[in-house]
């Protein structure tokens, strides 16, 4: 509530500078002189001079003042006062007048002796005050002030022994009644005791200022009367002149009348309802400012009592009426605009609310990041979209989600991870990820460099490995280039101290449980790094045994104990098994599994490679160098002890790392490798002497999924065994 209260106040505030910062501005505008460009003079009928402050209509606005608009009709000029059309009679430049007359009276129709529309001399400010400001709604000051007047009256009996009541024939007019005209009738005094019972005002306007010798005794005929209508009567644009010569709202006099002269005489300043010569730079900015808040006023008074009884008489300040205009129109809008902005900002509110409650889920991630001091960069998720290109480059894709090529503004690239919403409702494997590798920098294991949470939308930015996963250089695939066993080595050595380095180099024991050729991936120098912790868990480095309620990891790679409570607990021994497993594969350069082998004991591929070593015979890998064999029965024989039944019987893989950097005459053979302590393996008779064989004559039949949840189920047959979801 304080802060919307804030809020008001500097919106009420920056409203207020900005009412003020207009006032100056117009006030600048209008204290300067106009610039009227030039333009040729234009002519309609007998007034063939119309220029400036003059213009007909569809001339450019530049040509003249708009409110000095002409119109030419049937080759006669018209102007319009007071919603009435004229007739133009002559314009005089010199002495800044014009003459015009009632059209009714000038044209030759029924009745059109008789004035269309009504005019008094009440209609026009006074001379005396002088300037645009004071033109009322017309931009015209009567001169003489006081021309003759004629009233038309329409009595319903005659009018006898009153000769000022001039009788008018009406017989062409298929008019009811009398109709008399009066000149300079009193009823313009405002004395009506004069007006004739019955006889009501039809219509008034004014005529010529030559005075008849016989209109103070009332023997005038309606010829004459008529006649000083069609001369009409004279108006005079003298003010504008002043605007334009001496500045605005100062008075002057014509001088000289053969040239149009003028002298500037003292200045004047036009408030709402004041004039006055005080006109101050100060005093003006006052001024103008009280006009335009009385304006403003005004105008939110109309608003809020519907009533217009203050804007039916225009004063003709546009200080006031344009704040008449803001305080009817712009704040009523500001007002409904800033009410409706409140209204759509709690309904934001509300929304929010309510996802935030629908998506309470994904809090416990939030809360985990920003509690945990890692030092991976945090993206918006619209950061991720532009580092891949819209998702363009696909590199990948898991059972967790996709993986997508990227790159970062300083031009690194990277291999971001959208992670599937459906992957684990709490969001736990993303948190582990991002748990675990956050605090691993090891030459060994991939680096973190970022991650994204967005509502559903949860992304890892790893750096990006330039030769991609270890699988397709281990298996035989279309377009690979094969590893040379050396090479191979090096990388199982790689791979071998990263995991040793999660297991006892962190502050906190972290088991992989997903070691696997697809999860080691290698840079463009074929440095191997373990990726993919989502589904490793932490513990602390002296639990030698790990809480652990369901089966996590690749079919093919899980330790024993994954499956089989009576096996023992879980520990950092089943990451050793997966990296057997993976060992063998590297060293075989094919998968472990063969049900399509002729033998049985060939099924199961570690257990013909222990055969071969139980009978002291000699593995000779296809194109393999004496060199290449000493490697490969090396990482056998590493190997066939990482995969032991027991846990207890494995070696820590700090130990892996000496066996495989050490001499192969330093190993011995281990126990044979099972599936299970009671299971009855059948020994199938093998040819004496050397036995070699080849990648390509196994078929992969093996399927790289990972899996958590509850444990698969064994199936026992007399001589294989297999494992099934």
């Amino acid at each position: 509530m304080g802060k919307e209260g804030w809020y008001l106040s500097c919106s009420c505030a920056h409203s207020l500078v900005l009412i003020f910062a207009t006032i100056l501005l117009l006030f600048q505008q209008n204290c300067t002189a106009k610039n009227n460009p030039p333009c040729p003079p234009s002519s309609c009928g007998k007034i063939g001079n119309i220029s400036y402050p003059f213009r007909l209509r569809g001339e450019p606005s530049h040509c003249g003042d708009p409110r000095y608009q002409l119109d030419c009709v049937n080759n006669a000029t018209l102007l319009t006062l007071f919603s009435g059309k004229y007739h133009v009679q002559d314009i005089d430049y010199k002495r800044y007048k014009m003459v015009v007359s009632d059209a009714g009276a000038g044209e030759d129709a029924t009745c059109s002796f008789i004035p269309r529309y009504f005019l008094s001399d009440g209609s026009f400010r006074p001379t005396g005050l002088v300037g645009p400001d004071d033109f009322g709604s017309q931009p015209f000051l009567l001169d003489p002030i006081d021309p003759p007047r004629i009233a038309y009256f329409n009595c319903t009996n005659p009018v006898t022994g009153d000769p000022r009541y001039v009788k008018v024939d009406t017989s062409g007019c298929g008019s009811r009644g009398h109709v008399y005209a009066l000149l300079e009738p009193s009823l313009f005094d405002y004395r009506v005791k004069d007006i004739k019972v019955g006889c009501n005002l039809t219509v008034a306007t004014l005529g010529s200022s030559r005075k008849l010798p016989e209109t103070q005794q009332g023997n005038v005929s309606y010829d004459e009367i008529h006649r000083i209508i069609v001369e009409g009567f004279q108006l005079s644009w003298l003010p504008v002149i002043c605007e334009d010569r001496c500045g605005k709202g100062t008075n002057c006099e014509v001088i000289n009348e053969s040239n149009g002269q003028v002298q500037c005489n003292k200045h004047y300043c036009h408030y709402a309802y004041h004039t006055t010569d005080k006109c101050e730079y100060w005093q003006q900015i006052i001024g103008y400012t009280r006009a335009y808040l009385r304006g403003i006023i005004f105008g939110i008074g109309s608003r809020i009592t519907f009533s217009t009884k203050q804007l039916d008489n225009p004063v003709g300040l546009e200080y006031f009426d344009g704040g008449i205009f803001i305080g009817r129109n712009v704040v009523p809008i500001f007002v409904a605009a800033r009410y409706l902005f409140g209204i759509v900002l709690l309904l934001v509110l509300l929304i929010y609310k309510w996802r935030r409650r629908h998506l309470s889920i994904y809090e416990n991630i939030e809360i985990f990041l920003l509690d945990s001091s890692l030092n991976p960069i945090r993206y918006e998720y619209k950061e991720i979209k532009k580092m891949t290109g819209g998702f363009k480059v696909k590199l990948g894709e898991g059972g967790f989600g996709s993986v997508y090529k990227g790159k970062l503004r300083s031009g690194l690239d990277v291999a971001v991870k959208m992670l599937l919403s459906k992957s684990n409702a709490n969001g736990q494997d993303f948190i582990s990820e991002v748990a675990t590798i956050g605090r691993i920098h090891h030459v060994n294991v991939v680096r973190l460099v970022g991650y994204c949470v967005d509502g559903k939308k949860r992304a890892l930015v790893y750096e990006f490995m330039l030769n991609g996963s270890l699988d397709k250089y281990i298996f035989s695939k279309e377009g690979s280039d094969p590893l040379s066993y050396e090479k191979i080595y090096e990388i199982s050595v790689g791979i071998a101290r990263g995991i040793a380095y999660i297991h006892q180099g962190c502050d906190m024991q972290i088991l992989h449980f997903d070691i696997k050729p697809h999860n080691i991936l290698l840079d463009d120098n074929f440095i191997p790094k373990v990726s993919d912790f989502g589904l490793a868990k932490l513990y602390p480095v002296d639990d030698s045994i790990v809480p652990l309620t369901a089966a996590r990891g690749t079919l093919g790679y899980m330790a024993p104990e994954l499956f089989y409570k009576n096996m023992g607990g879980v520990s950092y021994k089943a990451d050793v098994y997966s990296f057997g497993m993976l060992l063998m594969e590297m060293a075989s350069k094919r998968r472990n599994t063969n049900p399509h082998a002729e033998h049985s004991s060939q099924h199961y591929f570690p257990f013909w490679i222990y055969d071969q070593f139980k009978e002291e015979k000699n593995i000779d890998m296809v194109d393999a160098s004496e060199e290449d064999n000493i490697l490969a029965k090396k990482m056998f024989m590493v190997a066939l002890w990482c995969i032991q039944l027991k846990p207890s019987d494995r070696p820590s893989m700090n130990k892996v790392v000496e066996m495989l950097e050490g001499e192969i005459e330093s190993l011995e053979l281990p126990q044979r490798p099972s599936f299970y302590p009671d299971n009855i393996y059948v020994h199938d008779e093998l040819n004496s002497g050397q036995t070699s064989f080849s990648s390509s004559s196994y078929s992969d039949s093996y399927h790289d999924e990972s899996i958590t949840g509850d444990s698969p189920r064994i199936v026992l047959d007399r001589d294989r065994q297999s494992i099934s979801n």
